[in-house]
Order: C-alpha cells, then sequence, then structure tokens
C-alpha cells in the first residue's frame, strides 16, 4: 500500500453557515409596540428641546416681536459685551453659583444616603409607609412648600416660639440674608430627596444577593456590607445622575426661588432665573436675556465636560 508522502495534508475548514441579516422593516414591525413608546418622549423633545433652539438666533439680533427673526437688526455680539460689562451680572453669576454648588454638596448625597437607610428597613409595611411619605412632598407646589417654610420661620412659627421658650430674642429668619441660601438648600431636600431615592433604591435592587450572603460568611456586618458592596454597586449610577445634575447646574427653576425671594434678601438671592424674568418679560429686552440663557449653557456644558474627563480618569465617564 503506498501513500503520497510529499503531498502536504491540507486542514479541514469548518463550513461557515451565513444567518440571513433580518431586515429592518422586519425588526421594527416585530417591536413595534417600543417603538410606539418612544414616539411621546421623541415628540416632546422635538417640541420643546429642538425646535426652540432656533431663538437663540435672538441673542445676534435687537430683536423686535414686531419684525420676528427675519427682520429684526444683526449686531453680532453687542448684548454679550453689554453682559460682561453689566455690574449686576457679576452678583448675579456669583449667587447663581453659590446655590449650585451648595445643592451639589449637600441635596445630591441626601437621597443616596437616604435609599441606604431604606433599604435597611426590614419589615415591608414600615418601609412602603417610610416611602409614601418621603415621596409625597415632590408633588407639591414650591408655592405650598413657600408657604409652609414661611409659617415655620414667621414671628409665630414654631421656631421663633422654641427660641422664645429658651429665653432668646424672635427673629425673622425669612427677612434675613444669610438664612435665604440654607433655607433654599433645606427646602429643596425637603421636597426632592425623596423621590430621588426611587433610581437607587432600583439600583440597589439589582445587586446580587450572593454578594451580601458571602460578605455575611466572611463575618461582615451590616455598616461593612454597605460600604464594601451596596456602595460600589451603585457607584456608576450615581455618577451618570451627579453629570446629569451638573448639566442643569445653573437651573434651579423659576418659581423655586421666586417664592422664597422677598426684597429683604434680593441681594443674595438673585439668580439668573429671576433675573431673566425681570429684565426679559417685565422690561422686554428679549435679546439680553436670550444672550443670558446661551452664557448659562455654555457654562453648564463646560463643567459637564471637565466632570466627564475627570470620570474618564477613573475608569468611568459618558464618552
Amino acid at each position: 500500500m503506498s501513500t503520497n508522502v510529499g503531498t502536504p495534508t491540507v486542514p479541514l475548514q469548518p463550513v461557515r453557515t451565513r444567518r440571513p441579516r433580518k431586515r429592518r422593516s422586519t425588526t421594527m414591525r416585530k417591536h413595534r409596540m417600543l417603538y410606539f413608546m418612544v414616539i411621546p418622549g421623541l415628540v416632546w423633545f422635538i417640541m420643546f428641546r429642538a425646535i426652540p433652539m432656533g431663538g437663540i438666533l435672538i441673542a445676534f439680533q435687537d430683536y423686535n416681536i414686531f419684525r420676528g427673526f427675519l427682520e429684526s437688526e444683526w449686531v453680532g455680539l453687542k448684548h454679550f459685551r453689554y453682559l460682561f460689562q453689566y455690574q449686576d451680572f457679576y452678583r448675579v453669576f456669583y449667587n447663581s453659583m453659590i446655590i449650585a454648588i451648595q445643592e451639589i454638596l449637600i441635596g445630591f448625597p441626601a437621597p443616596i444616603i437616604l435609599a441606604l437607610a431604606l433599604n435597611e428597613v426590614r419589615r415591608s409595611a414600615v418601609k412602603r409607609s417610610l416611602q409614601t411619605v418621603l415621596y409625597l412632598p415632590y408633588f407639591f407646589s414650591w408655592v405650598m412648600i413657600a408657604a409652609l417654610f414661611f409659617q415655620i420661620f414667621s414671628m409665630n412659627g414654631i421656631v421663633n416660639q422654641i427660641i422664645s421658650a429658651f429665653g432668646g430674642d424672635r427673629v425673622l429668619l425669612v427677612q434675613r440674608e444669610w438664612f435665604f441660601r440654607p433655607m433654599i438648600i433645606i427646602s429643596g431636600l425637603y421636597r426632592n430627596s425623596g423621590y430621588g431615592t426611587i433610581i437607587y433604591l432600583a439600583a440597589i435592587a439589582g445587586i446580587d444577593p450572593q454578594l451580601y450572603e458571602a460578605a455575611m460568611i466572611d463575618g461582615a456586618n451590616r455598616f461593612q456590607r454597605i460600604l464594601l458592596i451596596t456602595v460600589p454597586s451603585i457607584l456608576p449610577t450615581a455618577l451618570v445622575l451627579l453629570l446629569l445634575r451638573i448639566g442643569g447646574l445653573m437651573n434651579f427653576g423659576f418659581d423655586r426661588i421666586y417664592n422664597f425671594l422677598t426684597p429683604m434678601t434680593f441681594g443674595v438671592g438673585d439668580v439668573f432665573d429671576t433675573y431673566v424674568f425681570r429684565v426679559g418679560l417685565t422690561e422686554g429686552q428679549y435679546s439680553l436675556t436670550t444672550a443670558i440663557g446661551l452664557f448659562q449653557g455654555f457654562v453648564a456644558f463646560g463643567m459637564v465636560w471637565v466632570v466627564n474627563q475627570m470620570m474618564r480618569r477613573q475608569g468611568g465617564g459618558l464618552w
């Protein structure tokens, strides 16, 4: 029996079968209900985010409501130059940044701490009751919350009654400049902290229970399990929410500040939102206020970019 020694043997290659590619129309038809669910959000985004972007042209015009966009006079960067030379601009910018930084440093960690505390409540009935009580203030308007705080800190409010009971002099705190910013932060904690725990509780619910079981076997107590398992597991969610929070850094909401603002606290409480209302709507300087809004957008984008770059160095970031 003879064999061909010089003939090289070629290994058999597996036969690759190409999967038929699904047509896009087939995929869309299969998941049509998901696409239908996207439509309301897409319409909202187009109507309230994309279309209004055309309004930034007003910042480069001497806008006249009777002439419109097309016939108003183009002035270039005139309103931006006036903005940076206007003495009240730096006061408003300082007030906005101070409140924004305090909101990030105090208001952002509050829902995380509250979610960790709620997660440790073992009785489901007590936990649901606490969640209901904490979520409820989010559905109150700022008018109601401001009225509540003004009653608490008024001359005959509960705070002054306690001060008077200990022999102190009653103080109208809502008219004090030094108390305005703490009152804004406290009111934000009261209204938003409970509702902000929803995302963090959902993230905690997705943690593998086997991690906690392994930690218990290793002898970790409850605090150690929170510190070494729960906190690192929800950290990516917290970083994403932090970036989103910084994106709206100086947008406190006009109604939030305006309802707490008084003539005595105007110097420390006048922020971009109230300034735009006063100058834009009451004085009719639409181009100047549009330039202020565009400046706010650039500041927010710059801060988001800086924070994202810092997160990328730690292995995180959104892009």
